[in-house]
């Protein structure tokens, strides 16, 4: 069971990451992406506040499986651990923290610009029908 766990939130997470950075590109995904982008940061800045500046539960809950599983000395950066665990390299967790850090904040900023734009397009096309 720990190890379908284990892929299980590879998986997840992973795509939960990927949704982030990119759940934008889609239209009809725009808002549930803003949603989840802002709820990523939430966790990031406001569980943060109790459980270390970037918590995110996701990864607490993988870490413990894989503790369970005999992994110890388990790095901060769930980013840090992809990036080795995918390619068997061993990037600094300094680097990979800035990375999640600019990556997030520039899909942030997109599906900010393009939420508010397509609420204006709308809005405008409501009006336009009245």
């Amino acid at each position: 069971m720990l190890k379908f766990l284990d892929i299980f939130f590879i998986v997840f997470h992973t795509a939960v990451i990927i949704f982030n950075l990119f759940g934008w590109i889609i239209r009809k995904l725009r808002i549930a992406n803003l949603v989840l982008l802002l709820l990523t940061a939430f966790s990031w800045f406001v569980l943060g506040i109790f459980y270390g500046i970037g918590y995110c539960p996701l990864t607490d809950w993988h870490f413990k499986v894989l503790e369970r599983l005999g992994h110890h000395n388990l790095p901060a950066s769930y980013i840090k651990y992809m990036i080795d665990r995918l390619t068997g390299g061993n990037i600094n967790e300094h680097t990979a923290d800035t990375l999640a850090t600019v990556f997030f904040f520039a899909a942030l900023f997109i599906s900010l610009v393009l939420n508010i734009r397509d609420y204006r397009i709308r809005k405008l096309n409501k009006q336009k029908t009245i």
